[in-house]
């Protein structure tokens, strides 16, 4: 890769620690002071576009997926696939633009390959969750327009355990008839910090409503099929494929003291979960015309032509993550550098989907069913070093940021939708905050080094074209904040973030079951340029507390996965973006697979200059009752996004309204939320209403002493209302829809 060099001039905006003493943006749950551990400023005292959710709030709740972890909280929701999988999405963004991160990295999975990819990261002794919004979360990673969701989990402790601590715990749920077992251990032996930790949890496929999946319209054109037994599929009490099993180990050790620390950890996360929805099923490529239209075609036919194919076939994923990272600090105390923070991890990754045939199937017919479907194989291998320069002074809080990726994703097997692609990516960051009379100043700019290589074969003749995308990105931001009285103050922010096209939007050709499409990449796209200003409002005077927050991001080239319809090609050479694609667009590529992938709807990435505007806010108040405080909130949100032509951005999530309430009174926490979901009707092409719906969750957590421990009991309960609901994020909302009614309970104790 050739490296280029950039004068360190122009400022980013950071995340930062929220102080005590300083308002904070607040959300439907209680956001508790903490130390935003893998912050590089961590003393600035802007109120950023920052959520910190406490680690016990994801353990006391009922989660299957990150997604689920962060999907009520202000700004963020999520595009779900069951309940393994919920891609996050952040103010409108989602994809590329959003990172997982865990302890400060970028988690090094395939989710960013399929919208049926789970997000594989260990929700297990959580420290706390971190959801930074909006092109402010640049210090993370290049490209997040978006924003980021960082994993904290203190597997590496940077400084020493005092107290020896022992947690176990189970857990089960209705719903899925699942259950979990977790365990967790900390001490400092011998000088040495030693974690461990332990998490095994077995979903079955989850309830869902009466009627809660639609099948597609296709199904309207079959007069001659059986009534009965399409009815009967129809109401199902529960979403086939949707079961989860997830295992997860993790082992860290770790030296500190005054010169530092240096520490290690070995991650490793096991997954298997069903795929409810694939591609090929909804086709029904035995259910031609020719045949339906014979009058022969009775019952019998129709079950062995139309059902047999697929009837009583499994289609799962088996994922197996294992990291390996160090981590540590080296404080200099020099005139120059204070201290030098490093880190390293190497991943290898590995996704493999699968077809199996149900129990009750002969060997032979297994056999067969095997050899007809080989297992398609996803692999990632990503090693990460970066390094964290403190050249702080009294006045500035100042840090270079150096840090370099190399990573190889390779698809091999029979829904193998992209050649082998390489990324390297090297950044060099200048972060930097101070304290002025009448404002407090974070500011920042990075330079990302990026490569990416890849190939694509040309369908009609077998050629392979090769491409090199090599370019620089330079993003930066400034954020201001002013106390305009003892309890309001305002934040300013602004910034513009450069990204790259992904692997997948460059050179991604094939079909993709999981969407239900047969989509093809560009090689030729251009860059995204974010630009985004955000104003933020916050009030609290101890009782009563207030936030509004109003942004706008203007992206430049926005790349969107676009519905090809059948005049949709001859308008197609209107995108400046596709005018040197000749060689892979559509024609070819559609009239190859015209057969055997006809029933899939073609889709590019194409792009296209877009606006995303919106707005959160949130009031609560604060009450004694009793012995204990009674808080009640209500919080919106809502973002708009359209293109430069005035149509709308697709899979763009309605508005929401979050009631929330929650007694806390000595060991007693009580809370019910009630997040009311708008209807969608602001459609992009293609795309079909979503209706509204209420979801109602609650949970009641209470904590004894027994002997040297505590004994922390929590119920909890889940869509209380059984509603019907859906996803308009979601590339398949109509087939997969959300889990219905769900009560469990947890218990751990902690010694």
């Amino acid at each position: 890769m050739k490296v280029s060099f950039y004068m360190l001039m122009a400022m980013s905006l950071i995340v930062t620690q929220i102080n005590a003493d300083e308002p904070a943006p607040l959300d439907t749950e209680k956001v508790d002071e903490v130390v935003v551990t893998s912050s590089i400023l961590n003393t600035s005292r802007i109120s950023n576009p920052l959520y910190v959710i406490d680690g016990d709030e994801i353990e006391d709740n009922a989660t299957t997926s990150l997604g689920e972890a962060v999907d009520s909280y202000l700004g963020v929701s999520i595009a779900d696939f069951g309940a393994a999988v919920g891609q996050p999405i952040i103010r409108g963004m989602s994809g590329p633009r959003v990172k997982i991160l865990k302890n400060g990295l970028v988690n090094r999975d395939v989710s960013g390959l399929g919208a049926d990819h789970l997000n594989d990261i260990d929700l297990n002794d959580l420290e706390q969750v971190e959801i930074i919004k909006g092109p402010s979360s640049l210090l993370y990673a290049n490209g997040t327009s978006g924003g980021i969701i960082n994993v904290v989990d203190n597997c590496i402790a940077p400084e020493d355990f005092t107290t020896q601590e022992f947690i176990a715990g189970l857990e089960t749920q209705s719903v899925n008839d699942g259950d979990s077992q977790f365990f967790n251990f900390k001490d400092n032996i011998g000088g040495f910090n030693v974690n461990v930790g332990y998490k095994k949890s077995e979903f079955d496929s989850f309830d869902i409503p009466d009627g809660a999946v639609i099948h597609e319209d296709d199904h309207d054109d079959h007069d001659d099929h059986d009534e009965h037994e399409e009815h009967e599929e129809e109401m199902l009490s529960y979403l086939e494929n949707s079961d989860l099993e997830i295992e997860s180990t993790k082992f860290g050790i770790s030296r500190a003291g005054e010169w530092g620390y240096l520490g290690i950890s070995i991650d490793n996360h096991e997954s298997m979960y069903g795929i409810p929805f694939h591609g090929e099923h909804d086709g029904h490529d035995d259910h031609g015309d020719d045949d339906h239209g014979d009058d022969d075609h009775g019952d019998d036919d129709h079950e062995e032509e139309g059902h047999d194919e697929h009837e009583g076939e499994r289609i799962f994923s088996t994922t197996d993550q294992e990291s390996f990272t160090i981590k540590g600090k080296y404080n200099l105390g020099g005139n120059l550098v204070n201290s030098i923070s490093y880190n390293y991890r190497d991943t290898d990754y590995h996704l493999i989907e699968a077809h199996a045939e149900e129990e009750g199937h002969d060997e032979h017919e297994e056999e067969e069913e095997h050899e007809e479907h080989a297992p398609t194989v996803f692999t990632n291998d990503a090693t990460e070093y970066g390094a964290i320069f403190d050249i702080s002074t009294s006045k500035l809080i100042q840090k270079v940021a150096v840090n370099y990726v190399d990573e190889d994703s390779a698809i091999v097997g029979e829904e193998s939708f992209m050649n082998p692609a390489n990324n390297e990516e090297l950044t060099v960051g200048y972060f930097l905050s101070t304290d002025f009379d009448m404002f407090y100043l974070d500011a920042g700019f990075r330079i990302d080094q990026i490569e990416r290589t890849g190939s694509v074969t040309d369908e009609d003749h077998g050629d392979i074209d090769y491409y090199n995308i090599d370019d620089d990105t330079t993003s930066f931001a400034i954020s201001l904040g002013r106390d305009l009285s003892d309890s309001l103050d305002v934040n300013l922010g602004f910034a513009s973030v450069e990204r790259l096209p992904s692997v997948i939007e460059l050179f991604m050709n094939g079909p993709h079951m999981a969407t239900g499409r047969l989509e093809t990449g560009n090689p030729n796209l251009k860059g995204e340029t974010s630009e985004n200003f955000d104003i933020t409002f916050n009030f609290d005077n101890g009782d009563f507390y207030a936030m509004a927050s109003f942004y706008i991001n203007d992206v430049e080239n926005y790349i969107n996965l676009q519905d090809m319809h059948d005049d949709d090609h001859d308008d197609h050479d209107d995108h400046d973006d596709h005018d040197d694609h000749d060689d892979h667009g559509d024609d070819d590529h559609g009239d190859d697979h015209d057969g055997e992938f006809a029933h899939l709807i073609k889709a590019n990435y194409v792009q296209e200059d877009a606006e995303f505007r919106g707005y959160e806010f949130e009031i609560g108040k604060t009450f004694s009752l009793a012995s204990g405080d009674l808080t009640l909130s209500f919080g919106r949100d809502d973002v708009n996004a359209e293109f430069s032509d005035g149509h709308n951005v697709p899979r763009i999530n309605p508005a929401r309204n979050i009631y929330s309430l929650s007694y806390e009174e000595n060991d007693w926490l009580f809370k019910l939320s009630l997040k009311d979901v708008e209807k969608q009707d602001d459609l992009a092409e293609g795309e079909t209403v979503t209706d509204s719906y209420q979801m109602l969750n609650a949970r009641l957590t209470k904590t004894y002493n027994v002997g040297t421990g505590k004994l922390k009991l929590s119920v909890f309960g889940t869509n209380m209302l059984d509603e019907v609901a859906r996803n308009h994020s979601s590339f398949v909302k109509n087939q997969v829809p959300l889990a219905g009614r769900n009560y469990g309970a947890k218990f751990s104790y902690k010694f």
